[in-house]
C-alpha cells in the first residue's frame, strides 16, 4: 500500500470516529466514548498534517501550471509560490513518514525516573541531584506532575539516589531516550587548584506499569516495615511506616519511606515495583528479536555514555545523534526540549531507514522466489 492511500485510509478512519463520538449511543455509554475519543485523538495530529499537505500539493500544482502563462507577472507570482512549496511539500510528506511509522505503544505513559550517582564521589551525587532539579523545570513547562518516592542525600548534599514518578501527557515519548550515563566535566567546588573533574551519573526512564499489565501475586511479595529515617514530623523515627517490598521470583527490592502513611508507601512501593518488572519483560522480548536488531536505546542498557555536560565551555553534547549546544546554562535550567526532539527525530530516522531496508529485502527477496519459478522456461 502506497503513502497516499495509507493516509487517505488514516482520513476515512478520522471521520468515522468523529461522526461515531456525535452519536447519542456512544455519548450515553462513558467507557465507549472514552475509547472513541483516545482513538480519535490519536489519528488527529496525522490528519491535520495530511490535510496540510493535500492543500499544499494542490496549490503547487496550479502554481506549476501557472507558470507557462504568456503573462511575465503570472509567472512570476507562480515561480515564487513553486519556490515556497516545494520545500513545504518535501517537509510535510517527510513528517507524514514519521507519523506513520508504527507507535510506541508506552508513548502516552507516566514514567518512573531514577537517577543514581555514578563515578566522581560527592561531586556526582551533586550533579545528580541538579540533573533531578533539571527534569523537574522541564516538567513544571509541561505542567506535569513530579512526584518522589524516595530520595538518597548525600554528606556533601547532592543526591546518591532520587526515584520519581513523572506524570502527565505523553511523559514516556518525550523523556524515553534518556536513558544513560550521562557525564558532567567541571571544576568541583572543592577543588583547590581549578583542575576539571570528571563524574557520571546514571538516569534510568521507565514506563510506569497498568495494574492489567504486571500483577503482583501476595505470595511473591515480602512486605517489610520499618521506620523511616531523615528529617520529618513526629512519625519519623518512632513508626513502622515505611515499607520494603522483595519481589521474591526476581529478587527485586523497592523501599519508600516518603509517606507518614505506611498504606501511601506501600501504594507507591508497588507503582516502582510494576515498572520496574514490567521493564524486565520489555527487555526479555527485544532479547527475542535478536542482537542484530537491538539497539542502545532499545534494550535499556546504560553501560555506554550518551551525553556530556561541561560547564567550563558552556557546552553539552549528545554523542548518540552528534548534537552539541553552547548553551548548558540553559539547558540546566530545564530548557531541554530542543535536545528531546533532536533525539526523537535521529531514532525515528532511524526506523525509517530500517524499515526502507526491510522492504527493499522483501523486495529482492520475492524477484528471487519469482526467478525460482519460471524455471527454465522462463529463460
Amino acid at each position: 500500500m502506497d503513502l497516499t492511500q495509507q493516509l487517505d485510509d488514516v482520513e476515512k478512519r478520522y471521520n468515522a470516529l468523529s461522526s461515531q463520538m456525535a452519536d447519542p449511543d456512544v455519548i450515553n455509554d462513558s467507557e465507549k466514548y472514552r475509547k472513541t475519543a483516545k482513538m480519535h485523538r490519536d489519528l488527529e495530529e496525522t490528519v491535520g498534517v495530511y490535510r496540510e499537505y493535500k492543500k499544499a500539493v494542490e496549490e503547487l500544482t496550479q502554481a506549476r501550471q501557472m507558470i507557462e502563462d504568456e503573462d511575465p507577472d503570472l509567472r512570476a507570482m507562480a515561480q515564487e509560490e513553486i519556490t515556497r512549496l516545494e520545500p513545504e511539500t518535501a517537509r510535510l510528506a517527510a513528517e507524514l513518514e514519521i507519523l506513520l511509522l508504527p507507535k510506541d505503544p508506552n508513548d502516552e505513559k507516566n514514567v518512573l525516573l531514577e537517577i543514581r550517582a555514578g563515578a566522581g564521589g560527592d561531586e556526582a551525587s551533586l550533579f545528580a541531584a541538579e540533573i533531578f532539579r533539571l527534569y523537574s523545570r522541564y516538567a513544571d513547562s509541561k505542567r506535569w506532575k513530579v512526584e518522589v518516592i524516595s530520595a538518597s542525600e548525600s554528606g556533601a548534599g547532592g543526591s546518591k539516589e532520587v526515584i520519581a514518578m513523572v506524570g502527565g501527557d505523553r511523559v514516556f515519548s518525550k523523556l524515553k531516550y534518556e536513558s544513560g550515563v550521562h557525564r558532567v566535566q567541571r571544576v568541583p567546588v572543592t577543588e583547590q587548584q581549578g583542575r576539571i573533574h570528571t563524574s557520571t551519573i546514571t538516569v534510568a526512564v521507565m514506563p510506569e506499569a497498568d495494574d492489567v499489565e504486571i500483577k503482583l501475586e501476595p505470595k511473591d511479595v515480602r512486605v517489610d516495615t520499618f521506620c523511616s529515617s531523615g528529617p520529618g514530623g513526629q512519625s519519623v523515627n518512632t513508626t513502622y511506616s515505611a515499607v520494603r517490598l522483595t519481589h521474591l521470583p526476581t529478587g527485586l527490592v523497592v523501599s519508600c519511606q516518603d509517606e507518614k502513611s505506611q498504606i501511601k508507601n506501600r501504594a507507591k512501593a508497588e507503582r516502582v515495583l510494576r515498572s520496574r518488572l514490567y521493564e524486565l519483560e520489555m527487555e526479555k522480548q527485544q532479547q527475542a528479536i535478536g542482537a542484530d536488531r537491538r539497539s542502545q536505546v532499545g534494550t535499556g542498557d546504560r553501560s555506554e555514555k550518551i551525553r556530556t555536560y561541561n560547564f567550563k565551555e558552556n557546552r553539552v553534547t549528545d554523542h548518540r545523534i552528534g548534537l552539541t549546544l553552547h548553551q548548558l546554562d540553559r539547558v540546566m535550567e530545564g530548557e531541554i526540549e530542543e535536545l528531546l526532539t533532536a533525539c526523537v527525530n535521529h531514532f525515528n530516522a532511524q526506523k525509517l531507514k530500517e524499515q526502507a531496508d526491510s522492504s527493499q529485502a522483501d523486495l529482492n527477496s520475492n524477484k528471487k522466489d519469482d526467478g525460482k519459478d519460471r524455471g527454465p522456461a522462463g529463460k
